[in-house]
C-alpha cells in the first residue's frame, strides 16, 4: 500500500552570508524552523530487475522529471541501498513552488521516508549517510532530516539540533513576485565588492553569528557524542539543553536576528519591504514577535505570540490583496510524529 508523508515548510529565523568563496559557493549562517504548512508526498515501491521512477503532481508547475528533488533523491538512494524498484512518487502540492519555503527540498526528503518505508529498510539508523544523501541534493535538504529549529552552517547543509521553542502562530506571506535566487547572490556579491567584504572577514562575521544563535538557543553548537531516534533524526547531545519555552520572548533574539538577503532583495522589490512592514506592524498592540523574508524570497513571514495577532496580520494582507497563509512553528518532536499520514489517507 503507498505511503504518505506530510513534506513540511520551513523559514529561515535569520541568514547570514558571506562573501562570494573560490569555488562559486558562499558560506552561511542561518536558523531554520519547520512549519505545520505541508505538501503531500505519497510513494510506492516494489523491487525491480532495473530502477524506474515516475513522478506526478496536481501542479504543473512542479517537474515532473530527474530535475525534481524527490525524484533526485530516491534514484540516489536506491543506487546507495543497491536496492533496484519501481518507484511512483505523487506530489500533492500545496505549498508555493518556489519562494524560500523549501517546499522541493521538503519534498525530497519526504520521499525518503515514504522510500525507507515501503522498503522495509534504509539509512535511519546510519544518520551520517543519510545527511550526506541528502547534501548532495540539495543544500538545505539535511535540515528536514531533523526539524523543528536548526542551525545550518557552511552552504546551510551542514545542520545542528537546535532547542526548540514552543510553538508560535505563523502568518506565511506569498506574494506573487518571483525572486531569482542566482540573481540576489549576484546582488550580494556585489555590495560585498562595493563594501570590501572579504572572504576572511565575512568567515569571521559567521562565526560570531553561530556562537550568538547557539547562545541565544541555550544550547551552542553539539560537540561529542549524538545518538539517533527512533526516526533516525539527529537526537541532541549532552551539551543541548532540552526544549526552551517561549525562547523567542525570554532570548530577545528577536531584537537582532535579520536575514541578509533583505539588503539586496529589498532594493529590487520594494514592495516587499512593505509587506514585511505589514506583517512587523511594529508599534501596535497587534505587533509581530519578528517578521522576515525567508531565504531569498519571495515569501515572508510574522511570528505572533496569540493567534488573534496573527488574524490581525493577515487582515492587513488581504486589504493589501497578498496571498497569505496562517499556520504555527512546529518542533522537532512534532514534526516527526505528524510525518506519516494513516494508510487510508
Amino acid at each position: 500500500m503507498p505511503t504518505a508523508v506530510r513534506s513540511h515548510a520551513k523559514i529561515n529565523l535569520g541568514l547570514g552570508i558571506g562573501a562570494p568563496r573560490s569555488d562559486g559557493f558562499h558560506a552561511l549562517t542561518t536558523v531554520y524552523q519547520t512549519l505545520e504548512l505541508h505538501d503531500i508526498v505519497t510513494v510506492s515501491a516494489q523491487p525491480s530487475a532495473k530502477t524506474q521512477v515516475r513522478l506526478t503532481s496536481n501542479d504543473a508547475r512542479v517537474p515532473t522529471d530527474s530535475r525534481n528533488t524527490a525524484w533526485k533523491m530516491v534514484e540516489q538512494a536506491l543506487r546507495s541501498l543497491n536496492r533496484p524498484s519501481e518507484v511512483e512518487i505523487h506530489i500533492d502540492k500545496r505549498l508555493p513552488v518556489q519562494g524560500g519555503l523549501g517546499a522541493g527540498s521538503a519534498n525530497a526528503v519526504a520521499a525518503l521516508v515514504a522510500l525507507e518505508t515501503e522498503l522495509g529498510t534504509g539509512f535511519r539508523s546510519l544518520i551520517t549517510r543519510r545527511l550526506h544523501l541528502a547534501a548532495q541534493v540539495g543544500s538545505d535538504v539535511p535540515l528536514f532530516l531533523i526539524g523543528g529549529a536548526v542551525l545550518g552552517v557552511d552552504r546551510g547543509q551542514e545542520v545542528y539540533p537546535l532547542p526548540d521553542f514552543e510553538p508560535v502562530w505563523c502568518v506565511v506571506a506569498t506574494p506573487a513576485i518571483g525572486v531569482s535566487t542566482p540573481q540576489a547572490f549576484r546582488d550580494w556579491d556585489a555590495l560585498c565588492a562595493s563594501e570590501g567584504l572579504t572572504q576572511e572577514a565575512s568567515a569571521d562575521k559567521l562565526k560570531e553569528l553561530s556562537r550568538a544563535y547557539a547562545s541565544a538557543f541555550a544550547g551552542g553548537i553539539p560537540r561529542g557524542r549524538q545518538g539517533t531516534g527512533s526516526s533516525g533524526v539527529l537526537s541532541a547531545g549532552e551539551d543541548l539543553a532540552g526544549p526552551q519555552e517561549s525562547a523567542l520572548v525570554r532570548t530577545g533574539i528577536t531584537s537582532w536576528i535579520a536575514n541578509d538577503f533583505e539588503t539586496v532583495v529589498f532594493r529590487q522589490h520594494p514592495s516587499l519591504a512593505e509587506i514585511k512592514r505589514l506583517l512587523a506592524a511594529a508599534g501596535t498592540p497587534e505587533a509581530a514577535l519578528h517578521a522576515s523574508l525567508s531565504g531569498s524570497g519571495s515569501a515572508l513571514f510574522g511570528l505572533y505570540l496569540t493567534r488573534g495577532d496573527a488574524e490581525a496580520a493577515q487582515a492587513r494582507l488581504q486589504a493589501a490583496g497578498v496571498a497569505n497563509h496562517l499556520t504555527r512553528t512546529l518542533p522537532r518532536q512534532l514534526y516527526w510524529d505528524e510525518m506519516l499520514l494513516p494508510a487510508t489517507v
